[in-house]
């Protein structure tokens, strides 16, 4: 097939900026390269794409970033800025795709627009829902999606699934990853490890809780997106409690990722997957996470990690105390069988496939 897939409208690749969204993307355009699928990939001016994903055409646009539908509240308007870059995004995809021969559009944003757009033309558009209920707007025109044509839409997990109406059973693709880029570690180090953007939502301070109770350092990498938050989190704890490591590319993240004894992981909403958790599992890293959204269907207890209640920073300590009972390889086996790349391709693939037939 030939391809195009439309990156999320929240900045430029590389940068960040588009959450897991980013990696996703990475993912599935590398392993459908693989499958012989000829791939452009539409995204905002300044992206970048990995060294695996280079056979793809980038297409870019200039524009002003979309404001994130997760943090503007349930009952919050649909909006764009002035020269909005979803704007530009979608009136490029309207224009240029039909001429341009692409048997399907894969649209990896979480935003309005091209989700109504979906009925309304003839493009065979397609969406990867990348979060689960945050708006209800939102909601709604998914809904509405799923009542015309359930085939276009897939999610990450049952439990991001089950926050939409939808007239069928959800379509589940999972994740994938380049397994190749994570290193195995067998040995830790005296280290808690925690991965995200660091905002309320995230959780970061219960981890920081933990950590200290616990006595052990924790390290925190992802980009900075309160600044006011993450000062606050850090006068919770002992001054040596957090060890600052900043938002890093793939392959340094892994490197510094792996010597972690567990990974915490503490949303405070309902992830739709949780790529942070499979990349360390990828690296032999135990999760220890709330029984919440993604995350719960990720970690299976005393295979791969636990889980403890949601919010309940004391048993996230406790759990801490049992991390020596998970065998740190099938942290690694687990990640192999469920979230490598191929196995996601060959999902995408067989969606797709479905979804043009008539």
């Amino acid at each position: 097939m030939k391809l195009l897939v439309v990156a999320t409208a929240l900045g430029p690749l590389g940068s960040g900026r588009g959450g897991g969204v980013e990696l996703t993307l990475a993912g599935l355009v590398a392993g459908l390269l693989q499958r012989g699928h000829r791939m452009t990939v539409l995204a905002a001016g300044g992206s970048q794409l990995p060294g695996d994903c280079a056979a793809a055409e980038l297409w870019s646009c200039a524009g002003v970033p979309q404001p994130s539908v997760q943090h503007q509240g349930r009952k919050a308007l649909i909006t764009m800025p002035a020269d909005a870059l979803l704007a530009r995004f979608w009136r490029r995809v309207l224009a240029e795709a039909p001429a341009a021969g692409f048997d399907a559009v894969l649209n990896l944003g979480y935003d309005w627009l091209p989700f109504w757009l979906t009925p309304t033309t003839a493009l065979p558009l397609f969406h990867l829902v990348s979060m689960g209920s945050v708006n209800a707007a939102m909601d709604a025109v998914i809904a509405e999606v799923a009542a015309w044509d359930q085939r276009r839409l897939a999610f990450h997990t049952a439990a991001q699934a089950a926050d939409f109406a939808l007239p069928h059973p959800p379509l589940l693709v999972g994740n994938g990853f380049d397994l190749s880029a994570y290193q195995f570690k067998a040995e830790p180090e005296a280290l808690l490890g925690w991965v995200g953007r660091v905002a309320p939502e995230k959780g970061l301070e219960d981890a920081a809780a933990a950590a200290a109770r616990c006595g052990l350092p924790l390290a925190v990498w992802g980009l900075v997106e309160d600044e006011a938050y993450a000062a606050a989190v850090q006068a919770s704890v002992p001054a040596d409690t957090l060890q600052w490591r900043g938002f890093l590319p793939t392959a340094q993240l892994q490197a510094e990722l792996g010597w972690c004894r567990a990974l915490l992981n503490t949303p405070k909403w309902n992830e739709a997957y949780g790529n942070v958790v499979v990349e360390a599992m990828a690296c032999g890293v135990p999760v220890l996470a709330y029984r919440r959204g993604g995350p719960a269907e990720l970690v299976q207890p005393g295979v791969n990690g636990w889980l403890v209640e949601p919010d309940d920073v004391t048993a996230l300590a406790e759990a801490v105390e049992q991390v020596e009972r998970i065998d740190r390889s099938a942290c690694r086996h687990w990640v192999e069988r469920h979230a490598s790349r191929e196995v996601l391709a060959a999902r995408i693939e067989a969606w797709l496939e479905q979804g043009l037939q008539p």
